[in-house]
């Protein structure tokens, strides 16, 4: 660090990667000094976000060679996300991975025994858990305000995905599937609301509606557009996916509904609320959340990339631990390929089962 400034590059600057920027240029006490993406489309739209005075690199290695940076984020498409990491572990700088990990189990292990000889902070993105009325939602049911946690019901009906740069998110092997590419961030909330390991994993989905009539290179995508994802628990917990990508224009994008044997805590996006409930009580407690125009303004994850990167900001200040280690990153990955694989053979399929 440069007087106190913490300076990032970011690696892949396609929509995720701009996102990071406009928001690192919000948080105090860092600067966005560098840039590498292969697209010369995607430098153009990282340059423009960060400013004329970047450095831009087309190659990643040479960025994390020549440029002035303490600390990376990296953005570039799921199968490449366990190669850039073996080449920034090669070098003392701290790490944000945005999610997934990587998309298959067999590199999350991989990773998860160079991230323990690493001298820099390893962090995995997973901003969903920065989300205002989530972060609160998981603050109540561990305070115990439902009572013992039984059920955990996530929703979300929303937009097909979106194009990407060469079509890449069209196909399974690059995105490890749907419910790695997508639902990792939920299932790593399953795990973190619960604070129980899931044990076994049962899915249902197709690809029903979008894509169908897409080709690329004479290859059709072979993504999943819907599922139903029932998780189970060591602790007697299970957790719900309902994942509807052909649901635009849904009053909430997102719904969590976690249930006790005394309550239930509900968050909605982007109501930006939370409502508690109790059993014993007729009047709910409900929570609102505004979000500041600016922080809303960065990104497509109701500020929550910001809040995000001021606790990495501040993990790296203080030497502390990643609150999303690449064992937390690795585990979500493990259930979203296990429901994956459940959905394709119509038969649960155990944690252990993955490997992990």
């Amino acid at each position: 660090m440069t007087d106190d400034v913490l300076r990032f590059g970011i690696i892949g600057t396609g929509m995720m990667g701009c996102e990071h920027i406009r928001n690192l240029r919000l948080v105090p006490g860092v600067r966005v000094t560098a840039i590498a993406d292969r697209n010369a489309q995607s430098r153009a739209f990282g340059k423009l976000s960060a400013g004329e005075d970047v450095e831009v690199y087309e190659d990643h290695r040479e960025l994390l060679a020549k440029a002035p940076v303490d600390a990376v984020v990296i953005a570039t498409p799921n199968f490449s996300h366990a190669e850039v990491l073996a080449d920034v572990f090669r070098t003392g700088k701290h790490v944000l991975v945005e999610k997934p990990l990587c998309t298959t189990v067999e590199d999350c292990r991989r990773v998860i025994d160079a991230a323990a000889k690493h001298r820099g902070i390893v962090w995995v993105g997973m901003e969903y858990r920065f989300m205002r009325p989530v972060e609160r939602l998981v603050e109540e049911v561990h305070a115990g305000a439902i009572g013992a946690l039984r059920m955990l019901a996530i929703r979300e009906h929303r937009f097909p995905f979106l194009k990407k740069v060469d079509d890449w998110n069209r196909f399974a092997k690059n995105t490890g599937g749907t419910l790695v590419e997508k639902c990792c961030h939920f299932f790593d909330l399953m795990n973190l609301v619960t604070r129980q390991r899931p044990v076994r994993v049962y899915g249902s989905g197709a690809m029903d509606v979008n894509h169908r009539d897409e080709r690329y290179g004479g290859e059709a995508p072979d993504i999943l557009d819907n599922a139903y994802v029932v998780v189970d628990f060591d602790g007697g917990a299970r957790g719900l996916l309902d994942l509807c990508m052909f649901a635009e224009n849904s009053r909430n994008e997102m719904e969590i509904a976690a249930t006790g044997d005394r309550g239930k805590a509900e968050a909605f996006l982007p109501a930006h609320r939370l409502v508690l409930t109790r059993r014993d009580r007729n009047e709910p407690t409900t929570v609102e959340f505004p979000i500041d125009r600016n922080l809303a303004h960065a990104g497509a994850h109701h500020g929550s990339t910001f809040f995000e990167h001021v606790a990495f900001r501040d993990a790296v200040r203080s030497g502390g631990r990643p609150i999303v280690s690449v064992e937390d990153g690795a585990l979500a990955v493990a259930v979203g390929a296990a429901a994956e694989r459940s959905c394709r053979e119509k038969r649960p399929v155990s944690i252990e089962e993955m490997g992990l």
